[in-house]
């Protein structure tokens, strides 16, 4: 499971015209899953993200956590993160898994951040989304379960 972790200001999500999921301060959470994924990698991802201390402190370091901070998270589904651009110039996706894998694990993400009492909006898995977003810093960090294993 693959998540691109953007620190914002403010985000949000519009699908055919109508906003689905917005926040103010906090991460927007692109998630990729990949067909060996489960539900332990979505654990141990949402435990990761509530906690990396990415927000600064009274002293500008990188000291508080999205818990700490009271952050929003905005979570939408990526499969694009699972791209393999080796070979020609059309990507690959054969490494992103099927919707009927990759639903059932994003959900599961979502739920394990909303467990946490923090704020949770999403978009709709499968949807075409135009995603907007204003990255605080800017602050981008991706985080990958296979380098956890």
């Amino acid at each position: 499971m693959r998540a691109l972790i953007q620190r914002v200001t403010h985000a949000s999500v519009t699908i055919e015209g109508k906003i689905t999921g917005e926040i103010g301060k906090g991460l927007v959470v692109l998630l990729g899953v990949t067909n060996t994924d489960s539900a332990a990698q979505a654990a141990m991802l949402a435990e990761k993200i509530v906690n990396l201390r990415i927000f600064s402190d009274a002293a500008g370091k990188f000291n508080l956590s999205a818990l700490d901070v009271g952050a929003e998270l905005l979570a939408i589904s990526q499969f694009t993160l699972y791209a393999d651009c080796r070979r020609g110039r059309r990507p690959g996706f054969t490494d992103a898994a099927p919707p009927d894998i990759s639903e059932p694990l994003y959900e599961k993400f979502v739920q394990l951040l909303q467990e946490t009492g923090l704020k949770v909006a999403t978009g709709i898995f499968g949807a075409n989304m135009l995603v907007s977003i204003y990255n605080d810093g800017p602050v981008t960090i991706m985080l990958d379960s296979d380098e956890k294993r």
